[in-house]
C-alpha cells in the first residue's frame, strides 16, 4: 500500500515562501517520478513540477518555472516543493503524486498514487 501525505501548506502573503513536504511510504520509489500537481477552486487540477525520483531532470509549469523548486531527502523517503515568490494565483490545493513511469510526466493521468492534499492560500 503506497502512502503519500503531504504538509507544509498555509496561509502566506504575496510574496513570501513555503515548502511543502511529501512523506512516502510503502515501497521503493527510486525508480518513481514524484511530481506536484494543484487544483483551484472551480478549477482543473493542474501539474505543477516533477523529476524522477532517481536523476536529476526536473519539468516545471511555465507558471512556477523559477519561483518553485522540487528536491527530495531519500533517507526521509521525502519529497519537497520550494515556493518562492508566491503569487494569490498560486492559491490552491496542492497534492503529491508518484508515477511509475520513470519519466517526469506533466500528464495527470500517468500519475497512480496521490496524497490528500494541503491548501496553500496566499494573500494579497
Amino acid at each position: 500500500q503506497v502512502h503519500l501525505v503531504e504538509s507544509g501548506g498555509g496561509l502566506v502573503q504575496a510574496g513570501g515562501s513555503l515548502r511543502l513536504s511529501c512523506a512516502a511510504s510503502g515501497r521503493t520509489f527510486s525508480s518513481y517520478t514524484m511530481g506536484w500537481f494543484r487544483q483551484a477552486p472551480g478549477k482543473e487540477r493542474e501539474f505543477v513540477a516533477a523529476s524522477p525520483w532517481r536523476g536529476s531532470s526536473t519539468n516545471y509549469a511555465d507558471s512556477v518555472r523559477v519561483r518553485f523548486t522540487i528536491a527530495r531527502d531519500n533517507a526521509k523517503n521525502t519529497y519537497y516543493l520550494q515556493m518562492n515568490s508566491l503569487k494569490p494565483e498560486d492559491t490552491a490545493v496542492y497534492y503529491c503524486a508518484a508515477s511509475r513511469r520513470f519519466l517526469a510526466t506533466s500528464i495527470r493521468a500517468e500519475y497512480d498514487y496521490w496524497g490528500q492534499g494541503t491548501q496553500v492560500t496566499v494573500s494579497s
